[in-house]
């Protein structure tokens, strides 16, 4: 089964995605990981504009009807946006992953932190171990 992995970002072992956009970091999850959540019915950010994250670290929840996954944040630094949208649509994420579904912009405290991710080729080596 193949999973839409886009050549234009960063990936992590958490299935979240990480793309340069000017001087931050749009993050959201990956095609991969909304297969495995199915129909996601509530999306939960837990950190607001000026807020830091930790690499690593949760800063969101995601559930779905089939369960309830944490959102890793890809890099550290200061939230500069949140998708507002994603509260009152959270079926977004199940239709646009990797567009409409950004979840934050983080302004990454170090410039070299997302280069330190997969690459999307990396990231579809990763997916054969996990899918078998």
């Amino acid at each position: 089964m193949s999973h839409e992995v886009r050549p234009d970002r960063r990936y992590t072992k958490d299935h979240e995605w990480a793309k340069v956009d000017g001087d931050a970091v749009l993050i959201g999850i990956t095609a991969y990981a909304v297969d495995q959540l199915g129909d996601i019915t509530l999306v939960n950010i837990d950190v607001n504009e000026g807020d830091s994250v930790q690499a690593g670290k949760p800063f969101g929840t995601v559930e779905s009807v089939k369960t309830l996954a944490d959102l890793f944040a890809p890099v550290s630094g200061e939230v500069v946006r949140v998708n507002a949208a994603l509260q009152d649509e959270p079926e977004l994420v199940n239709q646009d992953p990797y567009d409409k579904a950004w979840m934050v912009a983080v302004k990454p405290s170090s410039a070299g932190d997302v280069d330190k991710l997969m690459d999307a080729a990396a990231y579809e080596e990763f997916l054969k171990t996990e899918t078998h």
